[in-house]
């Protein structure tokens, strides 16, 4: 199996321990623990989803390909496992909108197993993923109008009126270049009450606007954007080989419109595990292209 291949494997394993916890904590509290339905968990979750939904094409790869049968099988009850553990924590325990960040994963990477089975023509393909853009896009502005208050706070979990009240203070005041990376938890400081608790950021995305401000979140949008069509595109050229890259751009999807929903890529982990998927759908999706 190649390196790509493994830690396609061993990543999704990862993942789904940790989806696991959720599946766990909806099961029996008492054995998981507070932590177990964390935001940092329920981001782990959908990587595991969309990994092991690959894991399971890699099967049915190689088994198309006169490789080992029963390694093949193996391989895919493996992947059919974590996808149904982590597909249970995502859909099941986590919030609604952290459900349609994965779900929006899920489309994506099914998407371009549909034209590359069918082998679409280029125009056809393009038709295709102009329709399924559209699709998403009011998707999102219904979510986004179903919400109140400021944009970043549209999507975020229920945190009570006194602190939903102090964080659309702050980010009310905040400017165009923010108060500097990484400076919420000491800028949340000046906003909280005597009485009340810490602010912590509600989602990655309110938290990079907060320390870089609009110019910061534009530019984080547009890089993530740009890596998500050159996956996107890179896996159609991969042919057989699209696994990774395609894994890697429903990884990256899920990832932005997640960013809004909950504070899990916070977690140096999870933005080790993300960092770890596009770098290497990247490199996989920019080599030579795969077989048909």
């Amino acid at each position: 199996m190649a390196a790509p291949s493994w830690f396609c494997f061993v990543l999704g394993g990862v993942t789904s321990v940790s989806a696991l916890t959720l599946d766990l904590h909806r099961l029996s509290p008492s054995v998981a623990g507070p932590a177990a339905t964390s935001e940092f968990a329920t981001t782990l979750a959908g990587f595991g989803l969309i990994l092991n939904l690959a894991v399971m094409q890699l099967a049915a790869e190689r088994a198309e390909t006169r490789h080992s049968l029963l390694c093949s099988i193996v391989l895919g009850l493996f992947g059919l496992a974590g996808a149904l553990i982590s597909a249970a924590a995502v859909f099941g325990l986590s919030g609604t909108n952290n459900a349609i960040a994965a779900g929006f994963g899920v489309v994506l990477i099914l998407l371009i197993l549909v034209i590359r089975r069918l082998d679409l023509s280029p125009l056809a393909a393009s038709a295709l993923a102009a329709a399924a853009l559209i699709g998403a896009a009011i998707v999102l502005s219904f979510l986004f109008e179903k919400g109140s208050g400021p944009v970043l706070l549209r999507l975020v979990p229920d945190v009570g009126t006194e602190t939903r009240a102090a964080l659309e203070r702050m980010l009310s005041d905040t400017r165009w270049f923010g108060a500097g990376a990484g400076t919420f938890a000491a800028v949340s400081r000046i906003y909280q009450s005597d009485a009340g608790a810490a602010l912590t950021a509600p989602s990655a995305a309110a938290a990079v606007f907060a320390g870089m401000g609009w110019i910061g979140l534009a530019v984080a949008l547009a890089v993530s954007s740009t890596a998500l069509a050159r996956l996107f595109f890179g896996a159609l050229q991969r042919g057989r080989d699209s696994f990774f890259p395609a894994a890697a751009a429903a990884c990256v999807l899920f990832a932005m419109v997640q960013s809004f929903a909950g504070s899990g890529l916070l977690q140096p982990a999870a933005i080790l595990c993300l960092s770890v998927i596009a770098g290497l759908g990247l490199s996989q999706s920019v080599s030579q292209s795969g077989s048909r």
